[in-house]
């Protein structure tokens, strides 16, 4: 029991010290507890006191802060944007603080800022005529001006400085501009100056040449591309037909297969925009192929030998198609159309329906009369022969006192009749005539019907040594030509006997149109001489040597080679004089000596020219205008002065072939709502 005793005190003793060391411990905690409560008291205190006294400094480290911020910004940004940019930002900044979604709400917009709102547009157009916005311009590095900016609000932030800083920007913006504007008009004045002067130098003989060796950047047009590959196509030619000499045969295959590629791509191209769209491939793969075999084959001499030769062969197979072009287009000269065909025979039908009482023509009584003025045209051509007596009638100042002897042959004799019965020529007089009815025109009166007749006249107009090609007889065509055949052509030489009652006439061909009165021909003195024409001879062309044959000595005794020529399609004949000269007696001693075609070839202006020879007087050249038929470049105020343009050549008004820039001369002569003429359809 002591034992347990002295154990239950010594274990009292020990909790009563326990007991003891946590009572401090609480006391030392409640006082620091104490302490911290009284110290956060007097730092709140404290803080507050000195928080008015700090709030100072903390703005300025802020600004300090931004600053650094703009700093580092702007290093960012110098690499981005040109310094006008940057200069342009940095004053937009000033003046109107940093940009905001605010700013946008409040309409500080640019004046090159599109709105599509209707209420912001009328607060933006109200804040202009308040006069509280000022525009900015801005220009850009290239010289272009920029838009311009709207500051309501910079007004009131803009120090006095900063506004006569702007002020002097703007002035300095606009004077550099108006300088470049200037320096823009003054080069542009100089280069059109420079220009000018250069194309007055350029010799136009030399426009249209090519080399197949220029460059591709020399006299650049639009066709280019296209010579660019027949180049190619030529080259390729002259290798693929090395390659086959020199056993290459793989490359002469490759060659001949770009060869065709070529072809395809080219087909009838004239110029670049009628190229395929593969037409750039071909000519890189063809240029790739010709380097190939350049470094294979080349060899100067032999090169030049095969285009020398290609050469050759173009230039035979070029004459060759001119002699079928020729033969073509004379054989289109010497046919009738169809309209003018379908016009002739239906008037033809019509007239010999008419009783005899009504295919009469008025004021018969002016047919001899001598005192009026007398045309004589002769024609197979009723569209034609129309246009020559309406356009005289229209130009004339007394269309009553002119009279038009027509005279055609019995295929056309109804339908030239029938026309004029029913498209009288106002209060001129017409007479129509049919040349088979001359019966004083006969073989043993005149030599060329006697000619015609003969065997060997015969097989020199048909046959022509029966040509096989069309370039084998192009050159005998125009010898078979109808009208060298006919009657109406040389009946010319006999205009006493048609008409002998009559003291002067005035003879036109079918093929011209009358623009003046002329009248005034009949008034002209010829001198004593016969024929009053225009000549036509130039420095080497026209005259006389171009239609004789000088070798032959008849010609070379009697004629002078250079005298000049003069045209048949308007001429005055005074008849009086021919009667006395014998001029149709002169004509038929000359046509005897030339039955064996050694004096002249062909037509009606050689023996023209030897029987008027000594007595022709050459007429003003305004009266009479050639080459409408054949001549593109007739200069246009010779046609406008001229009283009469004769369509002389293969091209005829009333062809299709005829140049499209003279043809109005002569269909403004043609009604072409007449039933005849719709019905045939005839059309300009």
């Amino acid at each position: 029991m002591a034992i347990k005793r002295g154990l239950s005190s010594g274990a009292g003793v020990r909790n009563t010290k326990g007991i003891g060391s946590r009572s401090c411990i609480n006391v030392l905690l409640c006082f620091l507890a104490f302490l911290a409560f009284s110290f956060f008291f007097l730092g709140r205190g404290l803080f507050t006191a000195a928080s008015s006294d700090i709030n100072e400094p903390s703005i300025d480290s802020s600004r300090q802060d931004l600053n650094w911020r703009e700093k580092l910004a702007l290093q960012h940004l110098k690499s981005l944007f040109s310094k006008e940019v940057i200069d342009v930002i940095k004053a937009s900044t000033d003046d109107l603080g940093p940009l905001s979604v605010d700013f946008f709400r409040n309409n500080n917009l640019s004046a090159s800022w599109r709105i599509r709102d209707k209420t912001a547009a009328d607060n933006a157009t109200s804040a202009e005529i308040g006069g509280v916005a000022s525009d900015t311009k801005q220009e850009t590095s290239k010289g272009k001006k920029e838009h311009s900016s709207n500051e309501d609000h910079s007004v009131f932030l803009e120090t006095p400085a900063k506004l006569v800083r702007r002020q002097l920007r703007e002035k300095r913006r606009e004077k550099r501009a108006a300088d470049l504007v200037k320096q823009d008009d003054e080069v542009t004045v100089k280069l059109e100056t420079a220009a000018i002067e250069r194309s007055k130098s350029v010799d136009s003989a030399v426009l249209g040449k090519y080399s197949i060796w220029r460059r591709e950047n020399d006299n650049e047009n639009s066709d280019s591309t296209v010579r660019l590959i027949r180049d190619q196509m030529i080259m390729a030619r002259v290798y693929t037909s090395l390659a086959r000499m020199k056993n290459k045969h793989d490359l002469a295959t490759e060659l001949q297969n770009r060869l065709k590629e070529s072809q395809r791509s080219l087909g009838e191209a004239t110029a670049d925009s009628d190229l395929n769209h593969s037409a750039p491939e071909k000519i890189k793969l063809m240029g790739q192929v010709l380097s190939k075999a350049k470094e294979q084959l080349y060899d100067c001499n032999l090169v030049t030998g095969k285009l020398r030769a290609m050469l050759q062969s173009a230039d035979e197979q070029v004459r060759s198609l001119k002699k079928q072009s020729t033969f073509l287009s004379q054989l289109a000269a010497k046919t009738i159309p169809n309209g003018v065909h379908c016009l002739a025979m239906r008037l033809t039908i019509d007239y010999y329906l008419l009783p005899l009482e009504k295919r009469k023509f008025p004021r018969s009584e002016n047919f001899e009369n001598p005192k009026l003025y007398h045309y004589a045209l002769f024609s197979d051509n009723v569209l034609a022969a129309s246009v020559v007596v309406n356009s005289t009638v229209m130009n004339a100042k007394e269309p009553e006192k002119h009279v038009f002897h027509l005279v055609t042959d019995k295929l056309n004799f109804g339908a030239m009749n029938m026309w004029f019965l029913l498209n009288p020529p106002g209060k001129a007089t017409i007479h129509v005539e049919n040349v088979d009815e001359f019966k004083w025109l006969n073989s043993s009166y005149c030599p060329v019907l006697r000619q015609l007749e003969s065997a060997a006249m015969k097989e020199y107009y048909f046959k022509a040594a029966h040509p096989t090609t069309l370039s084998a007889g192009s050159s005998n065509l125009k010898y078979r030509n109808p009208k060298y055949l006919s009657m109406l052509n040389h009946l010319r030489f006999y205009l006493p006997q048609v008409y002998p009652k009559l003291d002067k006439i005035l003879f036109l061909d079918d093929d011209i149109v009358v623009q003046k009165d002329l009248t005034g021909l009949w008034s002209v003195d010829l001198h004593g001489k016969v024929n009053g024409a225009v000549e036509t001879c130039g420095e080497s062309f026209h005259r006389f040597d171009k239609y004789l044959n000088f070798s032959n000595p008849h010609i070379a005794k009697n004629f002078d080679p250079n005298a000049c020529g003069w045209a048949y399609g308007m001429n005055m004949f005074d008849l009086v004089e021919w009667k006395k000269q014998d001029i149709t007696g002169i004509y038929h001693k000359w046509q005897n000596m030339n039955e064996d075609r050694v004096l002249w070839k062909l037509g009606t202006l050689p023996p023209g020219l030897i029987t008027f020879y000594g007595l022709t007087h050459p007429l003003e050249k305004t009266w009479h205008v050639l080459g409408l038929g054949y001549n593109p470049s007739v200069d246009r105020s010779d046609i406008e002065n001229a009283a009469v343009v004769h369509y002389n050549g293969n091209m005829k008004p009333w062809l299709e072939l005829a140049m499209t820039k003279y043809k109005p001369y002569w269909t403004k002569y043609i009604k072409y709502d007449h039933p005849y003429i719709r019905n045939c359809k005839l059309s300009e």
